[in-house]
């Protein structure tokens, strides 16, 4: 052996020996490695709680979530980047760095709490000021939109890129002993508090305290870091870091930081990929980000806890560098393989959990599994890289320079690996040509090092295996690493359904910037469906022959609605492009003379081309301009003002469409309204609840006086909104357009009363429904509904009651606020996937049995128990057969007509049955024939009398029927306007009907005020 030789072994077994020296036993717990380690891992908490925070914020501004995402990802890592850099630079002039560190907790604290005054004036100035200046020029707006962003978050972003450098070099200048394990250390705890910090704030603060008070909370954690290290620490540093001696030979830095930018930008690729694919498994909402963005960072601090127990004694630190970059690269192609298999894991999941509380906390623990099992071990690989070429740049004696070198390389390569996965890879390359490409840069980086140390290697076998081996994978990957793309368009996580490949044929499949976009066709029933993230958007059914899809009633009425309320329109902004067919109707009338619609995806409005001919006019009218942007950002560029604005977003569990129902929203859209102009507002009944709906119906209430409210279905609600228009009859002539009344044929509607009935509610009939239904009003700041509508989700309720309560058994409507139907006779077509025309429908069936005393010999009404009602009635009326009406039968049957009806047709009922068995009908019968009589009427006082009369001398009346009678005297008194008298029925008989769900009765009782 070589003097030179022996001399480098004899220093590095003492450079051993000083690293695993115990540390001096005089430091007291709470001045301890462990304590600094306890107080960055509360660094890493706070720091994500601003990530997630400032995503949910710039979303309201940017208009998507992906956007958002990765806009407050890219900029949060420049930041990071810049300050780890400035720390690089100034680090070793500082004398105590440990309290420069407690000073910048502290500054990032003091942002903190003026960072939501910041954001509401900056964007209000934004949205009132500058961007209608810069309105014309798309490049212009993004530019400003993107540079406030940036103002907006980056200061603070600096600053916490500042703290790992400075707390691992102030660390390790008062605790020397292990350097690598402590670099480690203090990655995986800082890590781990991040991971936390996502999932708390997600989960628990923002649901509790809302978006200011959560931001607020990060900063007082800052506040806490800084007392706790300045108070402990102040002046326990040495002078300068101490390091270890210097090789013969300085290793190339600059490659070094370039292997360090490789694996940042191979890392946020596989990150955005990952999410991407994810996303079409456990759903796109905010909760599923929340839990994908906490896997990944999990991963990293697990990473960086194994490599903490080893790195001091790794003989070669690049060869071990070398193999897990391999490895991660060949982990991440595996997902291409795995990822087929998480589709069937979340079927098992939604098809065998029970749909309740504790099922839905199951649920997302089953989705986080999933995450953790595609994105741990590639991350797991990922954790090591930063500590691992840090601590072998200290021991080339680059000093605690390297530090924040290293760290700010990474960053910048993330920043690099986000914008080229978002804006480059999803749209040319897709999700697996993203996922691959990431691959093969951590398995070229892998093999490039390890020939650099191939000197350490007795023979040249060993990198040659792993290089085959790395171009295998790669091969692989790209020959047979496919992804099944009806699985991806199936939304397993709804109902747990995979779309078989026989019927079913995928017309249409992109990688858009902020979603996956899929057209699908199935050959069994004709029925053609765009999907985005995997979730339906809009579907038809492409055979005229078959039954119309249930989203077909919805984009007709759609356009219907502001046609047939504001018939004088001539200008209407769309927002949402989906299928294209809302778009289409509406320029099936040529009064209007422009149609603006706005979609945030451009795959969406491509894919859409798959609806041809339907939608037409969308693509072809001149009259039509799709505009790519977010709506928010369209309006404040817009100068001029609409008739109508139609709001047709996707679902509120979808991260970031929940603020196209917020209370902000609806402030911004009326500024761009004309004074009579009106807004039809589009939301799901299904898989969401009461509170929910009633949420955004406050937000509507806070900025429009007036509003009215259609069914399209049993599960959508059309809202139209004006602060300049009473709302009246519907115009008829609008709804004869020929090719609009054949759309609206098709889904039953072929006249003003099918347009009538679906009429379920309007301001003055629903005042009462807030009281009711005690809801915080759905904000931007406080997003209620983008909290909980991915569990209303998973449990699988509905908001079946809003379109029900007024009208399933009183003319509420009608009642409370005089709007009559027109037409001498009620004349309804049943139609399908609205209960409210079936209903109908059969009160005109039962009219004519009843009047006509027909015998019914066919099952017609739908309800079983309802239908022998209705057949012992008619044969009482035809055979007499007792003499006594058969009150049991009578009052069901009677409150199905009572709603529907007019009075005239209703009275030849009543007579119908007094005239029957002779005429002289007993006291108990007049008395319920003059309860329905006035009921039918709409006469309010003659109603509550009758009610409460009943209630009086019924002395074996049923809970259901006297809650019938009390709600019909609370009803009758209140459009009589006789409120004390509701408030004194109630008083007397509210603890005989006790609590109940029945949201009619709850509303009255809010109405009048009482307990």
């Amino acid at each position: 052996m070589s003097n030179a030789r022996r001399a480098a072994t004899a220093n590095r077994l003492a450079r051993q020996r000083r690293q695993d020296a115990p540390e001096p036993a005089a430091a007291a717990w709470h001045r301890s490695r462990g304590m600094l380690f306890a107080l960055f891992a509360a660094s890493g908490f706070a720091g994500l709680i601003y990530e997630s925070i400032w995503t949910h914020y710039l979303k309201l501004f940017l208009g998507h979530a992906a956007y958002a995402q990765t806009l407050v990802l890219a900029i949060f890592m420049g930041g990071l980047a810049l300050g780890s850099w400035l720390s690089s630079r100034w680090s070793e002039r500082w004398r105590d760095l440990l309290v420069a560190y407690a000073a910048t907790e502290a500054a990032i604290g003091v942002l903190g709490l003026a960072f939501h005054h910041v954001f509401v004036g900056a964007t209000s100035l934004a949205y009132e000021h500058v961007l209608p200046r810069l309105a014309g020029s798309a490049a212009a707006v993004t530019l400003f939109k993107w540079s406030l962003a940036a103002v907006l978050i980056l200061p603070q972003s600096v600053l916490l890129g500042m703290t790992f450098p400075l707390m691992t070099a102030g660390l390790l200048r008062v605790f020397a002993q292990r350097p690598g394990q402590s670099l480690a250390m203090l990655y995986f705890t800082n890590s781990l508090g991040a991971a936390a910090g996502v999932l708390v704030s997600g989960f628990v603060l923002i649901a509790a305290v809302g978006l200011p008070r959560t931001i607020r909370t990060a900063a007082l954690i800052n506040f806490a870091i800084a007392g706790a290290v300045w108070w402990l620490f102040r002046g326990h540093e040495k002078p300068t870091l101490a390091v270890v001696p210097q090789q013969e030979r300085r290793d190339r830095t600059f490659f070094f930081l370039g292997a360090a930018f490789v694996t940042g930008a191979s890392s946020f690729m596989y990150e955005v990929a990952w999410i991407r694919m994810l996303a079409l498994v456990l759903g796109s909402s905010t909760h599923a980000f929340e839990l994908m963005l906490s896997a990944f960072i999990l991963g990293l601090a697990v990473g960086g806890l194994w490599i903490q127990r080893r790195i001091d004694r790794l003989g070669a630190p690049v060869r071990t560098l070398a193999y897990l970059q391999v490895a991660m690269g060949v982990l991440a192609l595996a997902t291409l393989f795995l990822y087929g298999q998480t589709f069937a894991v979340m079927r098992w999941v939604v098809l065998h959990l029970p749909h309740d509380a504790h099922g839905y906390a199951l649920f997302t623990l089953w989705s986080d599994a999933i995450a953790v099992a595609i994105m741990l071990p590639a991350t797991f690989c990922a954790g090591t890289t930063l500590p691992l070429i840090t601590f072998h740049l200290m021991k080339r004696g680059h000093g605690e320079a390297s530090i924040g070198a290293v760290y700010a390389a990474n960053t910048v390569g993330a920043i690099a690996g986000v914008f080229c996965a978002v804006h480059v890879g999803l749209p040319l390359l897709g999700l697996k040509g993203v996922l691959t490409l990431g691959g093969a840069l951590d398995i070229a980086l892998g093999v490039v090092l390890l020939w650099m140390a191939a000197a350490a290697f007795t023979s040249t076998r060993v990198p040659r295996a792993l290089t085959a081996a790395g171009a295998v994978a790669i091969g692989v990957a790209l020959l047979f690493g496919q992804l099944d793309t009806l699985k991806m368009a199936s939304s397993v996580y709804r109902g747990g359904t995979l779309l078989p490949p026989g019927p079913n044929r995928v017309l249409f499949h992109r990688d858009g910037k902020t979603a996956t976009v899929s057209v699908v066709h199935s050959d069994e029933d004709a029925r053609r469906s765009i999907h985005t993230n995997g979730k339906s958007d809009a579907a038809i059914t492409t055979d005229p022959r078959q039954r119309p899809s249930g989203d077909e009633p919805t984009m007709a009425l759609l356009a219907a609605v502001p046609m047939a309320l504001h018939p004088d329109a001539r200008r209407i902004a769309c927002i949402g492009f989906g299928s294209g067919i809302t778009t289409h109707l509406l320029l099936t009338n040529p009064r209007l003379e422009r149609v603006d619609t706005i979609e945030i995806e451009r795959e969406m409005v491509r894919g859409a081309e798959e609806f041809r001919p339907w939608n037409e006019l969308a693509y072809s009218d001149p009259r039509s301009r799709i505009v790519i942007d977010d709506a928010k950002t369209f309006f404040a560029t817009q100068p001029q003002k609409y008739d109508a604005i139609l709001s047709e977003p996707s679902n509120p569990w979808v991260s970031g469409v929940a603020g196209l129902f917020s209370n902000e929203f609806y402030r911004l859209v009326r500024r761009h309204l004309a004074d009579d102009g009106i807004l039809v507002q589009w939301i799901q009944l299904y898989e969401i609840d009461v509170p929910l709906v009633v949420s955004v119906l406050r937000a509507i209430e806070a900025n429009f006086a007036d509003y009215v409210v259609y069914a399209s279905g049993d599960f959508d609600l059309l809202i139209a909104a004006s602060n300049g228009r009473k709302f009246a009859a519907p115009d008829a002539a609008a709804l004869r357009n020929p090719l609009l009344q054949a759309a609206l044929a098709r889904i039953g509607v072929n006249g003003v009363q099918d347009f009538e009935v679906r009429r379920v509610g309007d301001r003055k009939s629903w005042q009462g429904l807030s009281r009711a239904v005690p809801m915080p009003v759905n904000s931007d700041y406080f997003p209620v509904l983008d909290q909980n509508a991915a569990r209303t989700r998973f449990l699988g309720v509905s908001a079946l009651p809003l379109p029900v309560f007024s009208s399933a058994y009183f003319p509420v409507l009608e009642m409370l606020s005089g709007v009559k139907r027109s037409g001498e006779a009620t004349s309804v077509t049943f139609a399908p996937y609205f209960d409210g025309s079936r209903r109908a429908w059969e009160a005109t069936w039962l009219r004519d049995v009843l009047v006509q005393r027909q015998e019914v010999t066919t099952k017609v009404v739908a309800w079983p128990e309802l239908h022998e009602q209705a057949q012992r009635l008619s044969e009482w009326l035809r055979s007499c057969s007792g003499k006594a009406l058969p009150v049991a039968d009578f009052i069901p049957v009677a409150q199905l007509l009572v709603t529907d009806l007019k009075p005239a047709e209703l009275d030849a009922v009543w007579r119908s049955l007094e005239s029957a068995c002779g005429g002289h009908p007993p006291e108990r019968q007049r008395e319920w024939l003059a309860f329905f009589r006035a009921a039918g009427r709409r006469d309010g006082a003659g109603m509550a009398a009758e009610a409460r009369r009943l209630l009086e001398v019924e002395t074996t009346l049923t809970g259901p029927t006297q809650r019938y009678l009390v709600v019909a005297g609370m009803l009758g008194s209140l459009a009589s306007g006789d409120r004390a008298t509701a408030q004194d029925l109630w008083t007397r008989y509210a603890s005989a009907v006790g609590a109940t769900d029945d949201l009619l009765l709850r509303v009255l009782v809010a109405r009048v005020g009482a307990q």
